[in-house]
């Protein structure tokens, strides 16, 4: 490994930099993530992230050519799952760098652990595209494992038919604690999740990349909001690819509502919707294993798989 590189945790003022290396790794892996100095400082700026603690960039002069970083559950359940995430840049890789970052992660989030849920068990979980070359032996040589799979679905805009449901209404701030009560409920069985802070709301679904008049909440007979839909869409990525993607980043329903078409409703309103305000393609991403038949649902209403992620665990 060359010995001029430069290593020290991330920084908020690393935002534009960040932002230039994960472009350059899209170039080469292409995963479909863009980015924009704005877009890689919500990631710095994550609550639930310790930059100073749990995250290392390496520097070629004052460009970064990989880093990592990590994000704790502040509550959490028998198991403490850590995220790490990480990359190098396309012309660094194969000089032990990325080793080098992962081992540094792992080492990390031992410590974030014993910070904070020092009596449950550790697990360190990496998520990414199944494609990415040489991703499979640096996990595997640092004794990950794939533990689940997640398929990204798209759907063109071209044929879909109008909808309107009067039980389905737009987001709107006076809603907003609705949704987030909504996807805590929602999701609370889903593998791998806990629930969602209003700090962390606000840093990962409502930011810059919200789309509030494609995000959309369904009510019972009673008034009860039962399921909803939010959307998100990168700039970045419509600047760089010409496709203006309209992505359906969270689609719950309740419980104690689900096989009654809710979720069906809500995607075919958000379709309509998405093609009405201009937008040329819908995705979305599920866990292969999902027990509340997602796939059925989304391939009735014409999503079909393009592309694999694997989620390592250590």
């Amino acid at each position: 490994m060359r010995e001029d590189l430069t290593w020290r945790p991330l920084t908020r003022d690393d935002a534009r930099t960040s932002a230039d290396l994960l472009n350059a790794i899209e170039v080469v892996d292409k995963i479909g993530e863009n980015y924009t100095a704005e877009d890689t400082l919500t990631e710095l700026v994550d609550p639930h992230a310790d930059l100073e603690r749990a995250s290392l960039a390496v520097f070629d002069g004052d460009t970064m050519v990989g880093y990592m970083k990590l994000q704790f559950r502040p509550a959490t359940a028998e198991v403490h799952r850590v995220s790490l995430d990480g990359g190098v840049h396309p012309a660094y890789r194969r000089q032990g760098i990325g080793t080098r970052l992962v081992r540094a992660g792992v080492e990390a989030a031992c410590a974030l652990h014993a910070l904070h849920h020092p009596t449950l068990k550790l697990a360190v979980n990496v998520h990414k595209a199944e494609h990415i070359e040489g991703l499979s032996p640096l996990l595997s040589g640092e004794g990950f494992t794939p533990v689940r799979y997640f398929q990204r679905m798209e759907r063109g805009l071209h044929d879909v038919p109008p909808s309107s449901d009067p039980r389905i209404e737009p987001w709107s701030p006076s809603s907003d604690e609705e949704f987030r009560g909504l996807r805590n409920e929602a999701y609370r069985s889903a593998w791998g999740t806990t629930p969602m802070s209003v700090p962390l709301w606000q840093n990962k679904i409502t930011n810059q990349t919200f789309r509030p008049s494609m995000s959309f909440l369904l009510r019972d007979a009673d008034g009860v909001a039962a399921g909803m839909l939010v959307t998100m869409n990168w700039e970045a990525d419509t600047e760089a690819t010409g496709i203006n993607d309209a992505h359906f980043m969270l689609i719950g329903v309740l419980p104690s509502h689900r096989r009654k078409g809710i979720a069906s409703a809500l995607i075919a309103h958000a379709l309509a919707a998405a093609a009405q305000q201009g937008y040329d393609r819908a995705l979305l991403s599920v866990d292969s294993q999902n027990a509340t038949g997602a796939f059925g649902i989304f391939d009735r209403a014409g999503f079909t798989a393009t592309m694999r992620y694997v989620r390592w665990e250590a």
